[in-house]
């Protein structure tokens, strides 16, 4: 099998006006989709964080991936690599964005290999990585706090015919009601269980009022996390952890790097997840060492 032919499509969907520790959302969320045929016309897609950057660099790895055996990903990763070099893992940490390019190129083309192959060979990808462990991962709802608005070309308006959760997603969540609101609306369409709230665009306190209103309506068989994107001092961190202690499952990202991620923890009972401080396999010695981060 040989792969012939590699599509890249830039693609912007409507993005409200959400808040969050980098400022405003923009009106439109930027993706892009891989899609990868063989020589046999099947067909494999992949997708990843859209940008001019991102978009050039998977149209420029076109010549790299086209020819090759779909099969062969260490062989397609290593040219990759040989083609735009390897990212260092410290660029990840710097936004609540991954801005590096070569992690986004491999990403996009490796995950379209894995469904190309999942469908010549007839097996769900799970299989292809060594088997599942389990028949369904539930989903967690992901609220932000946001001004009134759709986004997209109607940026702060909104859309008077829009229902149910298009209609909810419109509305301002600035303070604990509007939180709440934004979260039942959430959960009543989607079923979700489990709750997360973007922090990092209020104070703190008002973030940890949000989270003890969300207990509060949901009780305590709901699990909910915060994440306010490492932007808080280490005090605060532990302040706001001792607060919400019983409240959260886990606090994720309260602070930047490692060693400050560690301090926190050893002054909280409630577990600290993190997708901004250990982010390679490079980092995990650190983490191992400092028990930085327990998600």
């Amino acid at each position: 099998m040989k792969i012939t032919e590699m599509r890249v499509t830039p693609i912007a969907i409507s993005d409200p006006p959400l808040l969050n520790a980098a400022g405003l959302h923009a009106p439109y969320a930027l993706r892009t989709i891989v899609e990868i045929v063989s020589d046999d016309n099947v067909y494999g897609l992949g997708e990843v964080p859209g940008s001019a950057a991102t978009t050039q660099a998977l149209e420029a790895a076109r010549e790299v991936v086209v020819g090759k055996d779909p099969y062969q990903l260490n062989a397609i990763r290593t040219e990759l690599e040989a083609r735009f070099g390897k990212d260092e893992s410290a660029a990840r940490g710097e936004s609540p964005w991954d801005r590096r390019v070569h992690v986004h190129v491999a990403s996009a083309v490796e995950v379209a290999c894995f469904d190309l192959i999942g469908k010549a060979t007839g097996r769900p990808v799970c299989d292809l990585l060594g088997g599942r462990v389990r028949d369904r991962v539930e989903f967690s709802a992901y609220l932000f706090y946001k001004y009134e608005g759709a986004g997209g070309a109607l940026g702060f308006g909104t859309d008077p015919a829009a229902t149910g959760w298009a209609a909810a997603r419109q509305k301002a969540a600035l303070d604990p009601d509007g939180v709440v609101a934004q979260a039942r609306a959430m959960c009543d369409e989607f079923g979700f269980r489990s709750i997360k709230l973007k922090g990092g665009a209020f104070p703190p306190d008002q973030e940890a009022a949000a989270m003890i209103a969300l207990r509060d309506s949901f009780g305590e068989g709901t699990p909910l996390r915060l994440d306010p994107n490492a932007l808080w001092k280490v005090e605060t961190a532990i302040a706001v952890g001792r607060q919400l202690h019983g409240v959260l499952e886990y606090l994720e990202d309260p602070v930047r790097g490692q060693e400050n991620m560690a301090a926190v923890a050893r002054e909280l009972e409630t577990p600290l997840a993190t997708n901004m401080c250990t982010t390679s396999f490079d980092d995990i010695p650190g983490s191992v060492r400092l028990a930085s981060e327990h998600i």
